[in-house]
């Protein structure tokens, strides 16, 4: 079985590099060419089942995708993107985001802002039930960057640091497609 990831197309606040955590908000011009053109990497791809976070991006993104109608689509809360919470729809500062943001050790705390290793449980949950109920099944997930990121731990090691920007590779791009073999 392998599973597939992609992360939605841009949207307006990626391109103003603020947070946006779990704003709902829709893709932008450039989002929906991203993800009408991400389509075409699945042509010879047969997928079984989509898991999709509900926001509107992410939706937005997996209908351009242009899959059969038929194949089944679950909508789960646990791939919604990482709250944000008061850093909502501001400027992503680097060295917060480098030394807290994206450090699973950090103590500091923000309000309403879920911590990495929240975030990574309720993916990880998602990541283990598909292993278990679908391991027969060809899976896509349609969701975020944190979320990008936690899937991308699952099958990969932490950084020493704790820091997940010391693993840039681990942050998908905008419609980028990555495959797992679970």
């Amino acid at each position: 079985m392998s599973l597939y990831f992609i992360r939605h197309g841009q949207t307006v606040l990626n391109t103003k590099v603020m947070f946006n955590g779990e704003v709902d908000e829709e893709l932008n011009e450039t989002g929906i060419v991203q993800a009408t053109k991400a389509g075409e990497k699945f042509k010879d791809v047969k997928i079984d089942l989509i898991y999709c976070s509900p926001l509107k991006r992410t939706r937005h993104t997996m209908e351009l995708l242009n899959f059969d109608k038929n194949i089944p689509v679950i909508y789960e809360e646990r791939l919604v993107e990482r709250k944000a919470g008061e850093l909502a729809h501001k400027e992503i500062d680097m060295d917060f985001l480098q030394n807290v943001f994206l450090n699973i050790n950090t103590d500091v705390k923000v309000e309403g802002m879920e911590t990495v290793d929240e975030v990574f449980k309720r993916v990880h949950s998602v990541l283990d039930e598909i292993k278990e109920k679908h391991s027969d099944k060809n899976v896509l997930i349609v969701a975020h960057g944190f979320v990008g990121r936690a899937i991308y731990f699952y099958f990969n090691k932490l950084p020493e640091s704790g820091k997940l920007g010391d693993c840039p590779e681990s942050f998908p791009q905008n419609c980028e497609v990555r495959e797992y073999v679970l």
